[in-house]
């Protein structure tokens, strides 16, 4: 549960500003931290921070342990002597306002590998220790995705199941052959993951002493193509040939007249329970080391889940299967018992998801976009609010609110007009939005940081159901302006906002 009143900023650390052609671990995440600290906010809530999959989306990582080494700080690898000052000359073509992923990747990766080679043939005695002793402390799913990103690199990262079959299906002999003759590649994917915890960690701690804690996202599904699936096949839904039987997604919605097909492979529950739930128990584990409390995203899917045929086009097609409920939950509070989740119960929310969350006095969201639509009882007004919740004016699948503004109906801008006071005063939409959240009882307000600097649709995150162009935007420093600071500093501080908050 919840305590005290806070508020936050949302960002995704690539849309930070860097020279590398994307947010990074560097000095302009702990200037940003600085800036949080400075206007009185108590969050800095992220997306899932792990490898990015199709269409770059951080939903479809290759791990759901293993962070995004695209994230690591090349400066920081310099100053240890594994890069040199040519290697920190940025790519000329880099955009400063966009992160162009097709030109990050190998960027990136060219001078990763070159930090690498460095440390194995160059490694002072300390940080071997300290390497060796991060290889000991995560073997229990490192060496896994060590060997599957080697595999699916020398595969020309066909998906797994066209792999050989004895790789593809495990044959105990056959991987540790490969992992004899492939060391180099897999010490490779294990110091990048090294660097990404090291970084990290000293990011989260310096923000922690400056009274920001992180909230992270889980996301309910992983990816086909990840470490997760591959070494544990027996937890999906998979046939006999280690093909998705059915996959993951929702039915039409506010986002998609035909329903967002999101293709993830489905849990088999069943074999879950059995193991007590060890796997999902050990990734809410990790997420909880690399932030203070953790955003479960389509918190609806353990109610019920929407699975849908491998082969359909579309998400119309599928029908509801009820997922863990409570059991998942239960061992979760064995495990953690103050249950630092929130639960993002946004979507079709049916009675049963409400209690799920009660229950166990999880935290829920109220998505201010989203109140203009049904009249005066739309739950996602301010004066239906609870203290135990988390609003937001909108998320990373939100317009800005701008954008929003800009484009909504001309029956919910009226009716928005009148519930929040807009008599053709001069304070922007952005801020009308921001300060009713802000004033409301919830005990955590969250903004994303371009409703902060009152940016228009271009700047927006991400929109669901388009395959391109997404989690791309980024922000620049000089778009901050001196009132944008004093104006959330203020805010925060008159509706009591400023300062730690915690989870009880």
């Amino acid at each position: 549960m919840l305590a005290d009143r806070a508020s936050g900023i949302l960002l995704h650390p690539t849309s930070l500003p860097g020279a590398f052609g994307a947010g990074d671990f560097g000095t302009d995440a702990y200037k940003f931290v600085d800036w949080l600290a400075s206007t009185g906010q108590t969050y800095w809530q992220v997306l899932p921070l792990g490898e990015i999959g199709p269409g770059n989306s951080p939903y479809m990582s290759g791990s759901a342990f293993a962070g995004n080494i695209l994230l690591i700080d090349l400066a920081e690898l310099a100053s240890h002597g594994w890069l040199i000052d040519e290697d920190l000359v940025p790519d000329p073509e880099f955009c400063a306002g966009r992160v162009d992923f097709a030109r990050l990747h190998p960027f990136r990766m060219k001078r990763l590998r070159r930090a690498a080679e460095c440390f194995f043939t160059r490694q002072p005695d300390k940080m071997r220790r300290e390497y060796g002793e991060f290889c000991a402390a995560e073997s229990e799913w490192l060496e896994d995705y060590a060997l599957f990103m080697t595999i699916s690199e020398r595969e020309n990262w066909r998906e797994w199941n066209h792999w050989p079959k004895d790789l593809a299906h495990r044959d105990p002999q056959a991987l540790y052959r490969f992992g004899k003759i492939c060391t180099g590649e897999t010490g490779f994917w294990k110091f990048c993951q090294w660097c990404f915890a090291r970084q990290w960690s000293k990011l989260k701690h310096y923000a922690n002493e400056r009274g920001v804690r992180i909230i992270g996202d889980l996301p309910i599904f992983v990816a086909y193509q990840s470490a997760d699936v591959w070494s544990h096949q027996e937890l999906f839904e998979l046939d006999e040939h280690g093909c998705p039987s059915v996959i993951a997604g929702v039915p039409p919605d506010y986002f998609s007249e035909t329903g967002q097909l999101w293709g993830n492979p489905l849990y088999r529950w069943d074999a879950h329970k059995e193991t007590g739930y060890a796997w999902w128990i050990a990734r809410l584990r990790k997420a909880l080391q690399q932030t203070d409390l953790v955003r479960v995203d389509h918190f609806r899917g353990f109610v019920a889940y929407w699975e849908i045929p491998a082969d359909a086009p579309n998400a119309i097609i599928g029908k509801w299967e009820p997922g863990p409920g409570e059991k998942l939950f239960e061992a979760f509070e064995q495990a953690f018992p103050h249950l630092p989740i929130i639960a993002e119960d946004l979507g079709l929310i049916t009675p049963d998801v409400l209690e799920l969350r009660d229950k166990f006095k999880l935290p829920g969201m109220r998505v201010l976009q989203f109140a203009f639509g049904n009249g005066i009882t739309n739950h996602f007004l301010p004066h239906h609010y609870v203290t135990n919740t988390i609003a937001y004016t909108g998320t990373h699948d939100n317009d800005t609110s701008i954008g929003w503004w800009d484009s909504v109906p001309d029956h919910e801008r009226a009716f928005a007009r009148q519930y929040l006071g807009i008599d053709g005063g001069v304070e922007a939409i952005n801020w009308v939005m921001m300060r009713a959240l802000s004033k409301s009882v919830a005990n955590i307000v969250i903004f994303p940081m371009q409703d902060v600097l009152g940016l228009s649709s271009e700047h927006r995150m991400n929109f669901p159901g388009h395959p391109t162009g997404n989690w791309e935007w980024r922000f620049s420093w000089d778009m901050i302006k001196p009132e944008h600071t004093l104006a959330l500093a203020e805010m925060t501080a008159e509706y009591g906002r400023s300062g730690e908050s915690a989870l009880k």
